[in-house]
This record gives C-alpha cells, structure tokens and sequence, in this order.
C-alpha cells in the first residue's frame, strides 16, 4: 500500500480561499497525476476555473447552491 501525504497551507485571513487554492493546486498537482476533476463550491469560481485547466489540466467543476437552500447543505454533484 502507498500513501501519499499532504501538506497542509495556511493562509492569513486578507487572502481569498479561491486565491489559496492556486498555492494548494500548484502544490499537489505532481501527487495527483490521473486527477481530471476538482469539485468545488460557488467560492470558487471564476479566473480559478481557468487557472486549474491551464496550469494543473484538471476541470475545477463549480456545485452551485439553489436559492432554497438555508444554511449549511450537502450540495449535490452531477452524476
């Protein structure tokens, strides 16, 4: 059995989580190399969404919360 281990990233509180995910991608992107797909919430969204397919060659698929949705909710992921 082989287990890779990850590092852990801690960012100050002046810095986006979709920006703090460029530094954590670009960190275990060689550790994942049959990744295709990153899910991930409506935080995320944007210039990242771009930045992952160019740089790391996964798709960063976006999970969008419906407008009935109150507080914190398992959001579903296509399938």
């Amino acid at each position: 059995m082989f287990v890779k281990t990850l590092s852990a990233i801690y960012l100050t509180a002046n810095i986006q989580d979709r920006d703090g995910a460029k530094l954590l991608f670009d960190k275990v992107k060689e550790c994942f190399p049959r990744l295709k797909l990153v899910w991930a919430d409506g935080g995320y969204a944007g210039k990242l969404v771009d930045w992952v397919k160019q740089f790391c060659h996964w798709v960063l698929e976006i999970v969008k919360r419906t407008d009935d949705m109150k507080g914190f909710v398992l959001l579903p992921i296509a399938g």
